[in-house]
């Protein structure tokens, strides 16, 4: 059992238990990570999430806002790296982002409320919201939760920030949600007691966690409790190993794919 000071244990921290009827998806389903890209298939883009969608894969993808507020589905937070363009996507309106098209393709980043037309609920979707130091992360919460009213597919949705879980717990309640960690020197969860403090903040449903950290202590305890535990990103058949020992599902993509 895992101790969070004091005598602090995960059941209490976490009480009541997770709902296995409720999450229990969760396991089921390989997720394409950023759709089914490679081979001229852009990541994030409409054909990447088609792929996946043909080849029967679950679907994992990023979120962030244009200036206008438009929940758009784009990685990084400026277009150097796919674009060649220095503006970041908080300068743009939702119109400038669909002007911008990916190299070789006819393709633009597109609004969250197309993907969800696209999947039209055939396969699960799992919704990385992302963040950073300063950035308004609520206002992102608010802006998917209206995307998704009216949607009946499954999805979840899960942020490396631990105040995304904590919104949708008071805020969108029936909305599955997921903790996203890692044990580098990257992000919220770096030492023991950031991991701690970070779930006891978020109080998820699941968690992804980082398949280069796994196994250890920390992520078997929450998967014992009964905690679906994803890992990413799964990219080769040694990470898929390890993935499918230590693991209940694989956010993947190229030779992590089974």
């Amino acid at each position: 059992m895992i101790k969070f000071g004091r005598g602090l244990s995960l059941d209490r921290l976490l009480a009541p238990p997770p709902d296995a009827a409720r999450i229990g998806w969760l396991k089921d389903w390989t997720y394409a990570h950023r759709g089914l890209h490679g081979a001229g298939r852009v990541e994030n883009s409409p054909s990447a999430f088609r792929a996946a969608l043909e080849a029967g894969l679950g679907i994992e993808c990023d979120i962030q806002r244009s200036r206008d507020d438009w929940p758009m589905v784009y990685h990084d937070w400026d277009f150097s790296r796919l674009h060649g363009r220095g503006e970041r996507g908080a300068g743009l309106d939702a119109a400038d982002w669909r002007a911008l098209r990916y190299a070789d393709s006819d393709e633009a980043p597109f609004a969250f409320t197309e993907l969800l037309g696209l999947v039209a609920a055939r396969v699960p979707l799992l919704i990385e919201i992302k963040s950073r130091r300063g950035y308004d992360v609520e206002r992102t919460c608010e802006k998917a939760i209206e995307a998704l009213a009216g949607y009946d597919g499954r999805h979840a949705v899960m942020s490396f920030d631990p105040r995304v879980s904590r919104w949708l717990r008071r805020h969108a309640p029936d909305t599955v949600r997921g903790l996203v960690m890692r044990e580098d020197s990257f992000g919220h969860t770096r030492q023991a007691w950031q991991r701690h403090l970070a779930l006891w903040i978020a109080r998820p449903d699941f968690v992804a966690y980082d398949v280069k950290a796994l196994p250890n202590a920390f992520a078997a305890g929450l998967r014992g409790y009964g905690m679906p535990l994803l890992t990413w990103t799964v990219d080769s058949p040694e990470a898929l190993a390890i993935a499918r020992a230590h693991a209940d599902a694989t956010i993947a993509e190229g030779a992590g794919l089974p």
